[in-house]
């Protein structure tokens, strides 16, 4: 199989992964000086901080997915490649992917990660996680098919196994899954099936820490707590989930019946074929120096989630989050027109902008670099900053459009059960 990418004259810059990190240094990127060849397994970009609004029935799948091909449509030596990556070979530069070889003067690694089990099996074989919008659809059809069969079940110690929802990690994703699962309980699926008592449906949200939301501060912590306590969801502090067997989930000695396991606890990189197990650090992060450089190469580079800047400054890395990849790949995409005309790169230098969360309708949390607030006002900011960081207007519109009709009805329009059909 053969890439079919065209020769040129420039300097080739190959991207693998299409992530908040690989899609803005693609964007970003001289393409007057550079050939760029941006490589994902899929045609489009997902925005992961609203996945969980997918699977939860508030938007479409689509409405945060955006073709990487409509993005790219009007610049001039810019190739996609639907591939995924197998292997590296970096002395003789160039990568081996599911397409075939694709030859490059520099590489940049922009994957991402995956969930991380910490090696539980029987959770990673039975549990639910939410890094793709495949997944998260999954999920969706996971929770309303149980809804379903709860309506036909007699046993009632069967039904409540099937209304009751575990999440695992009190991070925001957690945090917001959980507040978004107990308003359904209380304000949409009694309307929808009105011959279940919904008082038999729990949502379970453990953490292994001793607060929620730990990045944000203790005051941001206590409130989410008190957000989601108030909406009715157990919240199970200092406890870590052992085992999961699609059936029961066994923490702390003991044992809670459920058909439905979330697990939001985590994320590592993947080890890459053709790179030393050397340049890996703690979660299977690449370590680079502040250029996003990998140790120990001149021309790769990796990028978000799974690059980690490790110098005199910064001993463990900045955190997983989507502004460092942006940010980051923003100051490479600079610093690759400062290497060809012989010029020092920038070093990186992570600018904080805040963190948030919603836990629920009017309800958030939010820590920016000169102020801490809670309530509604954090809540419509947390909407504003989320949707300006859609890719694509139409996505926006469709967003805005469905977030007013929730806000407004209490309803959530995606209520949908997909059945895949497949032909070999």
């Amino acid at each position: 199989m053969n890439s079919n990418i065209p020769k040129s004259n420039k300097k080739r810059i190959v991207i693998v992964g299409a992530g908040f990190a690989g899609l803005k240094l693609a964007r970003k990127i001289n393409k007057k000086i550079f050939q760029v060849v941006l490589i994902d397994k899929n045609n489009y970009h997902q925005f992961q901080p609203l996945l969980y609004q997918v699977a939860t029935s508030g938007l479409e799948s689509t409405s945060i997915s955006f073709p990487l091909r409509k993005i790219f449509q009007n610049d001039d030596d810019f190739h996609i490649r639907i591939a995924e990556l197998l292997s590296v070979e970096p002395y003789s530069n160039k990568i081996k992917t599911t397409i075939g070889y694709i030859d490059y003067d520099f590489l940049v690694i922009a994957v991402g990660v995956k969930t991380n089990y910490f090696g539980l099996e029987n959770i990673e074989k039975n549990s639910f996680s939410m890094k793709s919008v495949n997944e998260s659809l999954v999920l969706r059809n996971k929770i309303l098919l149980n809804l379903e069969k709860a309506l036909v079940t007699s046993d009632e110690y069967g039904r409540k196994a099937l209304l009751t929802i575990g999440i695992v990690g009190g991070g925001p994703t957690g945090v917001e899954l959980a507040g978004t699962l107990a308003e359904m309980k209380k304000y949409i699926l009694p309307k929808d099936y009105p011959e279940i008592d919904f008082n038999l449906m729990e949502i379970y949200l453990f953490e292994s820490s001793e607060r929620l939301i730990k990045t944000m501060s203790e005051l941001s912590s206590q409130k989410a707590f008190n957000y989601l306590i108030k909406l009715g969801v157990k919240i199970c502090l200092n406890t870590r989930v052992e085992d999961y067997d699609g059936e029961k989930i066994s923490y702390s000695d003991q044992l809670v019946s459920s058909k439905t396991l979330i697990w939001t606890s985590g994320v590592a990189g993947s080890f890459i074929d053709g790179f030393s197990k050397d340049i890996y650090v703690s979660g299977n992060r690449i370590k680079v120096n502040a250029i996003n450089l990998v140790n120990g190469f001149t021309n790769v580079f990796a990028l978000g989630d799974m690059a980690c800047i490790i110098d005199d400054d910064i001993k463990n890395g900045y955190p997983q989050l989507a502004q460092v990849a942006i940010q980051s790949a923003e100051n490479l995409a600079e610093n690759f027109t400062r290497i060809v005309n012989n010029k020092k790169p920038k070093e990186f230098k992570y600018k904080d902008l805040g963190t948030m969360a919603t836990i629920g309708k009017n309800k958030a949390v939010v820590e920016l670099p000169f102020v801490k607030f809670q309530g509604l006002f954090a809540w419509f900011v947390w909407m504003f900053v989320h949707l300006m960081a859609i890719v694509g207007i139409k996505n926006r519109f469709f967003i805005f459009i469905n977030w007013a009709w929730n806000y407004l009805t209490w309803d959530r329009s995606y209520r949908l059960i997909y059945k895949p059909k497949y032909r070999d």
